[in-house]
């Protein structure tokens, strides 16, 4: 059974940082490509980024580019979105993605 358990989300002031964990299990995750989306209030999902299984091909949404980094450590079966400088308007709830799979989603909220 895949499971993942996002964590890492709070509150944080504009320009602020945090960064993102999911753990996974039950499927192969050094072999699996994975996604982190969002969903804001009132809205649909939004791929933010995306990451191959080796790491070293990544995707970005163009309204993070150059603010949020993904990454990914094989061998804790973990994957990561380090974000900086945030903005009121990335505000959701985070989920990781693995072939449609989703966990529990993480909330981000930056206000001041």
């Amino acid at each position: 059974e895949v499971q993942l358990v996002e964590s890492g989300g709070g509150l944080v002031q504009p320009g602020g940082s945090l960064r993102l964990s999911c753990a996974a299990s039950g499927f192969p995750f050094s072999s699996s490509s994975m996604k982190w989306v969002r969903q804001a209030p009132g809205k649909g999902l939004e791929r933010v980024s995306s990451i191959s299984h080796s790491g070293f091909s990544t995707t970005y949404a163009d309204s993070v580019k150059g603010r949020f980094t993904i990454s990914r450590d094989n061998a804790k079966d973990t994957l990561y979105l380090q974000m900086n400088s945030l903005k009121p308007e990335d505000t959701a709830v985070y989920y990781c993605e693995y072939l449609n799979n989703r966990g529990q989603g993480t909330q981000v909220t930056v206000s001041s």
